[in-house]
C-alpha cells in the first residue's frame, strides 16, 4: 500500500469502527445493521471527499487505498465498487433521512453540517443506537436498495420502495418490476391526476380499475412472441408459473379455478381462469384471447359476469370482474359494445419487457400536458 496521506489513519480506522461494530449485529437486525452501516461508510467517504482543497488530489484514490485497507483488515469483500455504492446510497438516501431527523430533534436548519453533528451525536457511544433509531427508514434489504437507489426518478423510486415493501418482493421480484416497467404501465393506465399517488401510497386496490395495468407482462413464461400458440397453451403456461402471475396481477389475489365450468339453459360454458381478490372481495373471472379482441368476445364475457353475480357470489360480496386477457385491444369497440356500468376490462399482454425508455417518455409528456392543462397543480387524491 502506497504512504497514506497524514491524518488519514484516524478516518480509515472510523470506517473499520462501523463494519467492525455492525458484525455484532446478526440475525433478524442483519438486513438492517448492513444498510446503516453502508449509509454511515457512504457518509465518512463523502466527508472525506469534501474535506477541502488540500485533499483534492488524494480524493482521487481514496477509495482505492480504503478498499486495501478494509480488505487487509477484514478480508475480501470491500471492493471500490462496494465503497462507490456506499457512497451513492448515502447521497440518495441522506435527503429524507435528514428531514427526519431534523423533526425528531427540532432543528430548523437544512446544511450538510446540520445533518452531520445530529447523526455523530445518534453515533455515540455506540453504532447499536444509531442501528435501532426510527430515523432510519431502511425496511429492506441491500440487496433491494442497490437497486433502488440507481432509480433516478425520486416519485417511481418511492413506488418501488413502498411496494416492495407491502409485498415483500424479493429483490430478484423488484428487479423485475423494474424492469417490466410496473410504474409506468399502471401510471398510463390510471387518470392523469392519480399519478402522484402512486409514489405516495404504492398501488392501490379500492376498485376493480386498480387491478389495471397497460400492458400487462407476461414475460416470465418463457414464450415466443412470434410463435405460434393457442389459447390452451397460454392457458397452461400461466398455471405451470402461477405463482409469478398473481405477482404480475397485483394484491390480493386468489386462484380458484381453470376452465370453471357451468351450465345454464342446458348448455355447457368454461371460464379459463377464476380467480378471487380478497381486497375487493369479489370474484375476478379472465378469459384468454390470443388474437385482436372481437365484439363477441366481450358479449361472451358478460354472460359469465351475469352468471357469477346471480349464482356464485354471495350478498356480501362485491360485483364480479370480467378481464379479458387479449394479444391486441380497441377501446373503441369495448365501448361501443358493453353498457357504462358493466364491470368488464379489456387487457392487452406482452410476452417481452416492454421499452423503459419509450414508456418513460410517454408517461412524462402524459403528466406534462396534464400539468399545463391544469396550471401546474397535480390532484394527488384518487
Amino acid at each position: 500500500m502506497d504512504i497514506m496521506q497524514p491524518g488519514t489513519t484516524d478516518f480509515f480506522e472510523s470506517v473499520a469502527l462501523i463494519i467492525e461494530q455492525a458484525r455484532r449485529f446478526v440475525g433478524r437486525t442483519a438486513d438492517l445493521t448492513m444498510c446503516v452501516a453502508y449509509f454511515e461508510v457512504g457518509r465518512k467517504i463523502v466527508e472525506e471527499e469534501q474535506g477541502g482543497k488540500a485533499r483534492a488530489e488524494y480524493g482521487k484514490k481514496l477509495l482505492a487505498e480504503l478498499s486495501a485497507y478494509l480488505n487487509a483488515r477484514f478480508g475480501k469483500g470491500y471492493s471500490e465498487s462496494t465503497l462507490r455504492n456506499a457512497r451513492q446510497f448515502y447521497q440518495v438516501y441522506a435527503p429524507s433521512i435528514q428531514q427526519t431527523m431534523f423533526s425528531e430533534s427540532g432543528n430548523s436548519g437544512d446544511s450538510r453540517q446540520s445533518l452531520v453533528s445530529i447523526l455523530e451525536k445518534k453515533n455515540t457511544p455506540a453504532i447499536h443506537q444509531t442501528l435501532f433509531a426510527e430515523s432510519y427508514p431502511f425496511q429492506l434489504s441491500w440487496s433491494h436498495y442497490l437497486i433502488l437507489m440507481r432509480i433516478k426518478n425520486e416519485d417511481e423510486r418511492h413506488f418501488y420502495e413502498i411496494e416492495a415493501k407491502k409485498q415483500q418482493w424479493t429483490h430478484k421480484w423488484l428487479q423485475r418490476q423494474y424492469g417490466s416497467s410496473l410504474y409506468e404501465r399502471l401510471a398510463l393506465s390510471r387518470n392523469k391526476d392519480e399519478v402522484l399517488r402512486l409514489a405516495n401510497q404504492g398501488q392501490p386496490m379500492e376498485r376493480p380499475r386498480d387491478m389495471l395495468k397497460n400492458p400487462l407482462i407476461l414475460e416470465f413464461l418463457g414464450m415466443e412472441e412470434a410463435a405460434a400458440y393457442s389459447e390452451s397453451d397460454l392457458e397452461s403456461a400461466i398455471i405451470s408459473k402461477l405463482s409469478q402471475f398473481l405477482l404480475e396481477l397485483g394484491k390480493g389475489f386468489l386462484f380458484e379455478a381453470r376452465q370453471k365450468r357451468f351450465t345454464f339453459d342446458e348448455d355447457h360454458f368454461m371460464v379459463d381462469l377464476v380467480f378471487y381478490n380478497r381486497l375487493l372481495q369479489c370474484y375476478v373471472i379472465i378469459d384468454l384471447k390470443t388474437e385482436k379482441l372481437r365484439h363477441q368476445d366481450l358479449g361472451q364475457m358478460l354472460m359469465y359476469v351475469n352468471y357469477f353475480d346471480r349464482h356464485v357470489k354471495t350478498e356480501n360480496e362485491k360485483p364480479t370482474v370480467g378481464i379479458l386477457l387479449c394479444r391486441e385491444k380497441n377501446d373503441s369497440v369495448v365501448e361501443l359494445t358493453l353498457p357504462e356500468d358493466a364491470n368488464i376490462y379489456a387487457s392487452a399482454y406482452s410476452l417481452y419487457l416492454p421499452d423503459k425508455a419509450l414508456l418513460q417518455r410517454k408517461l412524462a409528456e402524459w403528466v406534462e400536458e396534464f400539468e399545463e392543462e391544469h396550471g401546474g397543480a397535480t390532484d394527488t387524491k384518487g
